[in-house]
């Protein structure tokens, strides 16, 4: 194990037939202690069986349209994070150009 370590830890509260009502989330590394949150998207890598996991969780009040610009900005932020694990510049233009028609057919674009 690494001589140093750094914990980010998430918080969700459930409601009675177990649906996250609330979202919290701790990086004390970061600065971060108990911020709400109404939706976290969390993929980690298992070499082992060589997929990804996830973990996709939302408030049952998240907003239709907040929800619509989260996923914007996280398929852009998937981008930028492409372009720099890969330094594949084609394929990172590629998927900012999905974006762009994303943000554009759910009218995401500032008039």
């Amino acid at each position: 194990m690494s001589e140093h370590t750094s914990e980010i830890k998430l918080t969700v509260g459930l409601d009675e037939n177990k649906i996250p009502e609330t979202l919290h989330w701790s990086a004390p590394d970061g600065g971060v202690d108990e911020m709400e949150s109404k939706a976290v998207l969390l993929s980690v890598w298992d070499p082992k069986s060589k997929e990804a996991l996830r973990i996709d969780l939302w408030t049952k009040d998240m907003p239709l349209d907040e929800m619509k610009v989260f996923f914007h900005q996280t398929l852009t932020a998937m981008a930028d994070t492409f372009e720099r694990a890969t330094s594949d510049e084609k394929m990172s233009a590629t998927m900012r150009d999905f974006c762009d028609y994303f943000a554009e057919k759910l009218d995401l674009k500032k008039k």
